[in-house]
């Protein structure tokens, strides 16, 4: 079940903040075989003057981080990473402006479900893609 947050600089989504996430979302079906219905995605939408980019990217900067449980090939996290950028692009997110951050944990170090830790419960799919 991973854990998204993504942060841009400014107002440019106007109204497509649920289909922005959503793409994300696509991504991460697709490139790690979540289900559809697994997702916990949160936008931060930063007043320009409060998010600092690096000069050679553009006004749609777009910064995610995405928590999830360890066992990911490194092949499967290229394919994420590239699925990302390519869901990003009708949004007018130039390919150089996604930077993508994977902060992988046990799963004993995740409590859900009622408080109980995620290695003990059936999450529904196979992480070791």
């Amino acid at each position: 079940m991973p854990d998204v947050l993504v942060e841009v600089k400014g107002e440019w989504l106007r109204g497509r903040q649920s289909p922005f996430l959503a793409a994300i979302h696509a991504a991460i079906v697709e490139a790690l075989r979540t289900p559809t219905t697994d997702k916990v995605l949160r936008l931060i939408e930063h007043p320009a003057d409060c998010f600092l980019a690096p000069q050679a990217c553009g006004e749609r900067f777009t910064h995610i981080e995405i928590t999830l449980f360890s066992g990911r090939t490194l092949e499967t996290k290229r394919a994420l990473y590239k699925a990302i950028v390519r869901k990003l692009e009708p949004f007018g997110v130039p390919p150089a402006d996604v930077k993508i951050i994977l902060i992988e944990v046990a799963s004993s170090d995740v409590g859900m479900r009622g408080g109980q830790a995620a290695c003990d419960v059936d999450i529904g799919y196979d992480v070791q893609v």
